[in-house]
């Protein structure tokens, strides 16, 4: 995977970080339209990093209060977490489910959230989602436009959670951001089980924590 889109997974994983919600979930026509959501979202987004560049060089830890507040707040991470563990969700206990899905949303804010700081002259367009009327799940297509490049096509999955729709997965130039996870995690449950993914996690986090730090 190139630099390029490498940095366009991180920045649009973000536009998916978010707590574990169990809510019953409401028709999809009753509620803000997904790609209405995605671009509104991004917009405030890309507005912060453009207004407050020179003091997010300056201070670049400020960058995880915006993910916080702005990005945090539209995944689905269970269900992100389940796509990537795959099968092994399965044979989980229902403490080991919740560690990793706290350790794989840390992995993914701490991987992608630096580079956040990169992204300021690129606009992404969003265009309409094919919705039925009694649809829970579906893709908001869109593309990434970059002065003097070719625009990078992107598609978000996501799902009616509670009372609004949430990401779950995302697709860069056909490239599924949970799935390229999944190798390396069954990778590890099948050298030392669910418990040895767990300490795989923590280890990298710990890493990439420590690296912010130097």
């Amino acid at each position: 995977m190139n630099t390029l889109t490498s940095r366009l997974i991180l920045w649009l994983s973000l536009l998916l970080l978010t707590s574990v919600t169990w809510s019953h979930t409401v028709r999809a026509e009753s509620i803000e339209p997904p790609e209405v959501l995605l671009e509104r979202t991004s917009a405030q987004v890309i507005k912060i990093l453009r207004d407050d560049y020179e003091m997010l060089q300056k201070e670049p830890d400020r960058i995880y209060k915006i993910v916080d507040d702005y990005i945090l707040p539209h995944l689905d991470d269970v269900t992100m977490a389940k796509l990537a563990l795959g099968k092994n969700w399965r044979i989980a206990t229902n403490d080991q489910k919740r560690e990793f899905v706290e350790s794989f949303r840390n992995l993914l804010v701490r991987t992608y959230s630096k580079s956040l700081l990169e992204f300021k002259d690129q606009e992404i367009k969003f265009f309409p989602a094919d919705l039925t009327h009694d649809a829970n799940k579906t893709q908001v297509k869109a593309e990434v436009i970059q002065p003097g490049g070719p625009s990078i096509p992107m598609a978000y999955r996501v799902r009616v959670t509670g009372n609004t729709w949430k990401v779950y997965d995302i697709k860069i130039d056909g490239v599924s951001l949970v799935t390229s996870y999944r190798g390396t995690f069954t990778q590890e449950v099948r050298k030392s089980g669910i418990d040895g993914l767990l300490k795989y996690l923590r280890d990298k986090n710990g890493t990439l924590t420590a690296n912010e730090k130097v």
